[in-house]
């Protein structure tokens, strides 16, 4: 009796020795490892690699006492019932070091790219939407490994995503649309935009579901991102700030058409030098191109420092271009319209504003 009881309480003395010395074995190992890994990961220029060595540092701890937990398991002389337990618990921490792994690796990237990804969609929810998936992936794998059957689940999930996903179909298609303006950038918050509709203004806010513009009048419009994803918009900050100011112009047939250029170049430059929002190292210049009914057309070409300035540039140019002008001499036409009657109608008219008839 006393030799079976000592044989039974021999594995528990040194078994918790060797588990100890276990731990401290591995995580001796792993110092060293990591402190080697953070050395080479600082001699890079990426980030990436530091972030991967942070992001693996936790889950080994978490394998490293998995490892111990089957050892024990392996050396004590455990129940049916406990030793399942043991088993149970290897698989979580399995399941636990991948989830910490994939969530300290998802956390770490998005705080990494924030700037690049600070437009469209808020990095906090796509956070939330991964790793909701990480943590639900997680949770039917653990399931599966411990014996529980997962396929009624899997189908029911599918069953409600596909209800929740027809209930919702508005909301999902504006929620993936505002993760497409995320990572696409085809507008960023501060942008002037013009959409195809007619409205124009400042891109203050890309939510989730919808994209909020200031227009010039201080209304705000509130467009579904489906909708601006799927419309034609010009972006007046892209590729640059810098727009070209376009002011059309039309000159008497009988002008100096040098004269006409040499003046309104001149006026043009003035105006790109004093006016808010102009470029003056920009040169002004004008090309003619129609010899329309009453005048000889021209375009002035001259540039703003951003799209709103135009408006300003435009309105300073003609009030000096029509001084300008008549200052030279330089006659800006009225239109004329030109109307051939037959003798007959004239006589008519004649008869009609004199009031009597003519032999």
């Amino acid at each position: 009796m006393k030799d079976m009881l000592e044989g039974i309480l021999q594995p528990w003395v040194y078994v918790p020795v060797l588990f100890i010395a276990w731990l401290g074995v591995a995580f001796a190992l792993k110092k060293l490892a990591f402190h080697r890994l953070r050395l080479l990961a600082m001699r890079t220029a990426f980030r990436f690699d530091d972030v991967l060595v942070e992001s693996l540092s936790r889950p080994i701890s978490i394998l490293i006492l998995g490892a111990g937990l089957l050892l024990l398991s392996r050396l004590l002389p455990l129940t049916g019932d406990a030793d399942r337990a043991v088993a149970v618990l290897f698989q979580l921490s399995i399941v636990a070091a991948g989830v910490l792994f994939f969530d300290r690796l998802l956390r770490s990237v998005m705080d990494l790219y924030r700037e690049q990804i600070q437009a469209g969609i808020s990095p906090k929810t796509v956070s939330v939407i991964v790793r909701t998936l990480i943590y639900g992936t997680a949770l039917l794998i653990f399931l599966d490994s411990v014996g529980v059957s997962i396929t009624p689940l899997i189908a029911s999930l599918g069953i409600g995503s596909l209800a929740v996903g027809l209930a919702l179909q508005d909301t999902l298609i504006n929620l993936f649309s505002g993760i497409y303006v995320s990572f696409d950038k085809p507008v960023r918050v501060g942008d002037f935009v013009k959409l195809e509709s007619g409205e124009e203004g400042y891109v203050t806010d890309i939510g989730w579901r919808s994209t909020r513009i200031r227009m010039l009048a201080n209304n705000m419009v509130i467009i579904p991102n489906h909708k601006l994803t799927s419309s034609i918009l010009t972006n007046y900050y892209a590729p640059d700030k810098e727009v070209a100011v376009l002011v059309q112009v039309g000159v008497h047939y009988d002008s100096d058409l040098e004269k006409v250029e040499r003046v309104t170049t001149d006026v043009a430059r003035r105006i790109m030098k004093s006016v808010p929002g102009g470029v003056p190292a920009f040169e002004p210049f004008i090309r003619y191109h129609t010899f329309d009914a009453s005048s000889i057309n021209f375009t002035v070409v001259m540039r703003a420092r951003e799209f709103v300035d135009s408006y300003l540039i435009k309105h300073e140019f003609i009030k000096a271009l029509q001084k300008r002008f008549r200052e030279e001499g330089i006659v800006i036409p009225f239109p004329l319209r030109t109307i051939d009657l037959a003798p007959e109608a004239v006589q008519a008219l004649r008869q009609a504003a004199t009031g009597r008839t003519e032999p």
